[in-house]
Parts: structure tokens; C-alpha cells; sequence
């Protein structure tokens, strides 16, 4: 039960007033009967943002469940909509879809223990002014 429902029940089956209700429980009244007035069925914006869910699921898991908000926000623009990355990373956080980030890349030719990871290079001497190629170091 929510906490405008339980206001409401209060009024109903006990005959406490929604002011009453609402100081107790430190809820403005103008909260509450914003609350009351609202429609039961889902506002537009729900509406979008459920469909723009189902699409966002659908795109990731086509690509393998490796595609992260800017891919997929490119797709959904391919596709007609109007969407900006933030709410598109936003809506894969409330999901629980995280896309996987790119391999690293090597920074250097050498391994951590000194051997040459080119074959090619081999022959080339940190010291020495040329490598094997011809090109200055």
C-alpha cells in the first residue's frame, strides 16, 4: 500500500481527515491530492519511457549484450527516435544492461619481463640509434 492509499483508507474507515493524516505522516496536502487526481492508467511519458525500455533491451541483447548507451542511442536514432544518451544510459542503469568495454591495448612491444613481443625487433638494440626497419628510435 502506498502512502496516499493509506491516507485515503484512513479518511474512509476511520473518518480522519486527509490534513490530519497528512501532518502525521509529514506529507504536504497538496502531495496527496495531486496524488487523488491523478488517473489510474499510465501518463504519456510512462507509456515512452516503457516503450523506449522494451527497444533499448531488444538492441542490446541483439548485439550480444556488448553495446553501451552511445551505440544503442545510435540505433534508436537510425530507428526514429528522440532520445538523448543521458536518458538512454539512465534507463540501461535502472535495467541492470551494461554494455563491455573494449579490450585495452598493448602500450608498449615489450613484455613486462624485458623480451620482445615482435619477432622482428629482436635484433634491435634499445641503444642503438637505428632499428632493423631503417627508422630512427
Amino acid at each position: 500500500m502506498t502512502v496516499a492509499g493509506f491516507i485515503a483508507d484512513q479518511r474512509t474507515e476511520y473518518h480522519v481527515p486527509h490534513v490530519v493524516s497528512c501532518r502525521a505522516l509529514e506529507v504536504s496536502e497538496s502531495w496527496f491530492y495531486k496524488w487523488r487526481r491523478r488517473p489510474s492508467e499510465p501518463t504519456k511519458r510512462e507509456v515512452r519511457r516503457a516503450a523506449l525500455a522494451e527497444r533499448i533491451t531488444h538492441f542490446f541483447n541483439a548485439s550480444g549484450r556488448t553495446y553501451g548507451s552511445p551505440r544503442i542511442t545510435l540505433d534508436l536514432w537510425a530507428e526514429g527516435w528522440q532520445v538523448s544518451q543521458n536518458t538512454v544510459a539512465e534507463i540501461m542503469a535502472a535495467l541492470g544492461l551494461q554494455g563491455r568495454k573494449p579490450p585495452r591495448r598493448r602500450k608498449s612491444l615489450t613484455r613486462a619481463n624485458g623480451r620482445w613481443l615482435v619477432p622482428w625487433c629482436a635484433a634491435t638494440s634499445t641503444r642503438s640509434l637505428r632499428t632493423s626497419c631503417g627508422g630512427a628510435i
